[in-house]
C-alpha cells in the first residue's frame, strides 16, 4: 500500500500539467493500477551457468578503433560472427583485457557491444589500437554450491587545507576485486580438470555467467583453485575456485 501511494502522488504530480484525473483512473482501473506499481527489478542467480574460456584464437591486429558507442574496431579479414566473443588488448586502459561480444560484423570491422568509448579524455582519439583474440570455446565449472565477491571498494584521497576545519576526499581507484566459488569437490569434472590448469600456467581466462533471465556477465581473470576440499561433518566437501578479476566486468542483457 505504501508503494501504491506513492506511484499514484508521482504520477499525480506528473500529470497536473496536462489535466489529467489520475484519482479517478486509478479508481476505475484498481487491478491495472496496482500491477504497474508492483513491477520490480529483483532476480534470483538460481540456473546460472558459470564458463571458462577453454580456447582462444590467434591475436588479430586492430589497425583503426573509433570513439563511439560501440566502438568500431578495423582488423583486415578478421573472420568474426557476430555473437563471438574476444578479449581486447587496447591502449585505452579501461577497455585493455575486458571480453566483449562482437556484432555488426563486415569483412575488415566489428563492433564491441556494450562498450562506450566517446568520451576522449578517458580514450584519447587514435589511441586505442591493439589486438583482439576470439575465445573458441568455454567449458563449464559446475557443481556450484555457492559465490562470493570482494575487493571494488573506491579508494580516496583525503586532504585538509589549513583554513579550513573539515577534511574533503577525492575518488582515486578501486581496490581489486575478485569472485569466490565453492565447488563440490569432483576432480574427474571437465571444469575442475580446466580450473586445475588454469591455477598451474597462470595464465588468464575469459569467463562468461549466463544468468537464469538470459543476462550475460563477461569476465577476464586469473583462475586459482584451493585443491584441498573442505572436510565438515554432514557438509558436501568443497574446494575454492577464485577469479581475480584483471578489468570490470561487460554486461549484456537477455
Amino acid at each position: 500500500m505504501i508503494l501504491f501511494g506513492a506511484c499514484l502522488a508521482l504520477a499525480s504530480l506528473a500529470a497536473q500539467a496536462v489535466g489529467f484525473d489520475v484519482a479517478g483512473f486509478v479508481a476505475a482501473n484498481p487491478e491495472s493500477f496496482a500491477a504497474l506499481a508492483m513491477v520490480g527489478s529483483v532476480s534470483l542467480p538460481n540456473g546460472s551457468i558459470i564458463a571458462i574460456a577453454s580456447g582462444y584464437g590467434s591475436a588479430l591486429p586492430v589497425t583503426i578503433a573509433t570513439n563511439a558507442s560501440p566502438p568500431v574496431l578495423t582488423s583486415t579479414a578478421h573472420g568474426l560472427a557476430n555473437g563471438d566473443f574476444v578479449e581486447v588488448s587496447s591502449g585505452w586502459g579501461r577497455l585493455d583485457q575486458k571480453v566483449c561480444r562482437v556484432s555488426g560484423v563486415t569483412a575488415n570491422t566489428f563492433n564491441l557491444e556494450g562498450i562506450d568509448t566517446t568520451l576522449t579524455t578517458i580514450y584519447p582519439a587514435g589511441s586505442g589500437l591493439g589486438s583482439v583474440r576470439k575465445v573458441t570455446g568455454y567449458t563449464q565449472l559446475s557443481q556450484i554450491l555457492s559465490s562470493t565477491s570482494n575487493g571494488g571498494e573506491q579508494q580516496f584521497a583525503t586532504y585538509q587545507f589549513l583554513e579550513s576545519d573539515t577534511e574533503k576526499q577525492i575518488p582515486t581507484t578501486k581496490s581489486a576485486s575478485g569472485l569466490t566459488f565453492s565447488v563440490a569437490d569432483d576432480p574427474t569434472q571437465a571444469g575442475y580438470i580446466l580450473a586445475s590448469a588454469a591455477n598451474d600456467d597462470r595464465l588468464k581466462r575469459a569467463v562468461k555467467i549466463t544468468l537464469a533471465a538470459g543476462g550475460i556477465l563477461s569476465y577476464n581473470a586469473y583462475v586459482s583453485i584451493n585443491k584441498t576440499p573442505s572436510l565438515s561433518v554432514n557438509e558436501i566437501m568443497a574446494v575454492e575456485a577464485t577469479l581475480s578479476l584483471l578489468a570490470e566486468p561487460v554486461r549484456y542483457s537477455a
